[in-house]
């Protein structure tokens, strides 16, 4: 929650219980307000240790209404119907690697190849019947040698949450070149990689 919403319920809450004094007769001293700045800014620490750690720990993971922790570098598949111009059949199956930082409130995504790098504009982690859904719109951005057979494009993305703690995100994308497929990620690892090498590295070490 921003600042600017903590101090609009903070002012809702002091002009309710004002109100509330009046209509029973008392009186409304003008040197309660001086408490209004601590209200706030409890409210924002509060709020800021919450979104930022008190969400992901184990057993507050266990309540249904929490968004499940995905947080790190996710190893897995892409599958896509998408065919090359020039090309009478679609692309084989290749690794993919899925970048979530998140916070409780925020979340961003990176999917990574080894052609291209996709950013989210917009995601977000809810809570459904029985797990969790990660849907995310994005644009990708096509590595410049492959710029020839493979254009920018928008697409988005929903990846069912599977798991307490998560091992699994499956699911399936949709892009503006008319074209869909499915991804899914069943490795993790907790750091968060800026490209496609650092992640090949990461999972690399694991495995040694």
């Amino acid at each position: 929650m921003k600042k600017l919403q903590v101090q609009v319920v903070a002012a809702i809450v002091v002009i309710v219980f004002a109100a509330g004094i009046l209509l029973n007769g008392g009186k409304v001293h003008i040197q309660w307000l001086k408490f209004y700045s601590v209200a706030v800014f409890g409210a924002l620490l509060i709020l800021g240790i919450w979104d930022r750690l008190l969400w992901r720990l184990g057993w507050i993971q266990r309540i249904n209404a929490v968004p499940r922790d995905i947080r790190g570098t996710w190893k897995g598949r892409l599958r896509s119907n998408w065919v090359p111009e020039g090309s009478e059949e679609s692309l084989p199956e290749k690794t993919a690697y899925l970048v979530v930082r998140q916070t409780a409130s925020t979340t961003t995504i990176i999917l990574l190849t080894n052609e291209s790098k996709s950013s989210s504009s917009l995601a977000k982690v809810t809570a459904v019947e029985g797990g969790g859904s990660l849907d995310y719109m994005y644009l990708n951005q096509p590595k410049m040698n492959v710029e020839h057979r493979s254009r920018m494009h928008h697409g988005s993305t929903s990846l069912a949450i599977t798991g307490r703690p998560t091992d699994l995100l499956e699911g399936r994308y949709w892009t503006d070149r008319e074209t869909q497929g499915e991804l899914s990620f069943d490795l993790r690892s907790k750091t968060a990689v800026e490209n496609y090498q650092q992640a090949e590295d990461l999972f690399n070490n694991v495995g040694d």
